[in-house]
């Protein structure tokens, strides 16, 4: 089946009659749910079954990385930040391999037992230490550490049945600005910056499903922000490292996106520069703007559905979740 390129969100913790009558445009292919979507298990399944009720192959994703970053608290199990697992790589890598992909086993099973299909995760940013918006989402500082972890993620969630998006590519580690704020720029000899984008090279073939561009200019390389630069997306991210798989802008509300004044534009350039799918978030008015133009469908972007018909057994589950109960 083939979907609309768009990814909205919704208002609260049931569906407006508005947005029953998006999600049932073809331009909208998916949904990102919030904090503000979730109040428990039982609520976040019947909202889930109203917007598949109006679209049954609709993608439903969500940020839950762990640590400061998970939208769905109570009943599910609070995950660390990244960096704990990096930490205890540095002490015992054999163990932090096991726990990482333990984590992302409970990560993926968790959320598909509601139904949603995916998170936008790993992250695979580098830790400078200086980024307040990236922080202890990262792993690690160095990249070969951040491969080994971020592949035992990933292995955990596929052995779930979840696809993977690994973000924000080449790299939002370095820069000190926060994206959702301001348009950074990284200045650094584009030499430094392929450094940071090791990692997206390590995983391309390690199972590496999505991926999920930075809204930062890195100045040495192009004068566009990696989501809306044909150059990063095409030429590198596909051509050079050799990735078939699917990308996923970052939102397009965010103030790293205002590189391009209007909406419109910033959907047909995304697109253009190799997007599948684009997220507009927190800002009804621009979904608004977009929602009735026709920006064509993909049929990959199916591939991201949660496999529903995986059986992990709740035994398997509860062996994950002992493993790391110590990190928790």
């Amino acid at each position: 089946m083939k979907l609309g390129p768009i990814m909205m969100d919704v208002s609260a913790l049931t569906l407006t009659p508005i947005e029953k009558t998006q999600l049932a445009k073809p331009s909208i292919g998916g949904v990102i749910l919030f904090s503000r979507n979730f109040e428990s298990i039982d609520q976040i399944k019947r909202l889930i079954i109203s917007i598949r009720a109006i679209k049954p192959n609709l993608l439903i994703a969500v940020d839950h990385e762990g640590g400061r970053v998970q939208r769905f608290k109570n009943g599910f199990t609070h995950l660390p930040a990244m960096s704990k697992l990096g930490e205890l790589y540095d002490k015992n890598p054999k163990k932090a391999l096991k726990y990482t992909c333990s984590c992302g086993f409970i990560l993926a099973y968790e959320l598909l037992e509601v139904d949603v299909d995916f998170s936008f995760a790993p992250v695979l940013d580098l830790d400078y230490g200086n980024s307040s918006v990236i922080g202890n989402r990262a792993f690690h500082s160095n990249s070969d550490a951040v491969v080994q972890l971020a592949q035992a993620l990933i292995k955990g969630m596929h052995r779930a049945g979840m696809k993977c998006v690994g973000k924000h590519f080449p790299g939002h580690g370095y820069v000190t600005l926060d994206s959702h704020l301001e348009l950074p720029v990284d200045d650094r000899p584009a030499k430094e910056v392929y450094q940071d984008m090791a990692v997206f090279k390590g995983l391309v073939d390690e199972g590496l499903d999505a991926v999920m561009p930075a809204h930062v200019i890195y100045s040495k390389v192009d004068d566009k922000p990696a989501g809306f630069s044909e150059k990063w997306i095409q030429g590198i991210l596909k051509n050079k490292l050799g990735f078939e798989g699917l990308v996923f802008s970052d939102d397009l509300s965010m103030q790293g996106a205002f590189f391009i004044e209007h909406i419109k534009d910033r959907v047909k350039v995304s697109l253009a520069s190799g997007c599948d799918m684009v997220l507009i978030c927190n800002h009804p008015e621009m979904v608004l703007e977009v929602i009735d133009q026709d920006w064509g469908l993909n049929e990959k972007l199916q591939s991201m559905q949660g496999n529903r018909k995986y059986k992990s057994d709740k035994i398997t589950y509860l062996q994950h979740l002992e493993t790391i109960k110590s990190l928790l």
